[in-house]
């Protein structure tokens, strides 16, 4: 019987000891472009050109394309009038701060992280 108490006790004091031990969770995995993108930026962009428009022109082929220049877009006005193609730090700029790239824009969105943006922009050079 003592015996078996004893034994008891040494399975007892090895499950808790076990259950002290202190498992290491797995690393974190950052959001995709894909997610990232569903949850940011999609309830005002789409990403094909079949959807009805949102609030901001679609994104499907963004990179290469020249700013304020989607078909059937009511742009603002210094996005009609902007000179210039989208590009990868193009984007990045105004992922961060659209208002700074074109002023008197309508787009409030701004992405403080650098690897958010980096995500999206990723998703984004996908589509084309």
């Amino acid at each position: 019987m003592r015996a078996a108490v004893l034994g008891l006790c040494t399975a007892v004091v090895l499950v808790s000891r076990v259950a002290d031990a202190q498992m290491p969770l797995p690393a974190a995995k950052p959001p995709d472009g894909v997610t990232l993108f569903k949850q940011q930026c999609a309830v005002c962009h789409t990403t094909n050109l079949s959807e009805p428009m949102r609030q901001g022109p679609p994104l499907v082929k963004i990179v290469g394309r020249p700013a304020g220049k989607v078909e059937g877009f009511h742009y603002s006005d210094g996005l009609a009038k902007a000179d210039f193609a989208w590009d990868e730090t193009r984007l990045d700029a105004w992922l961060t701060n659209p208002q700074a790239v074109i002023p008197g824009v309508v787009m409030a969105y701004r992405q403080a992280k650098p690897e958010t943006r980096a995500a999206i922009i990723t998703f984004l050079k996908e589509l084309n």
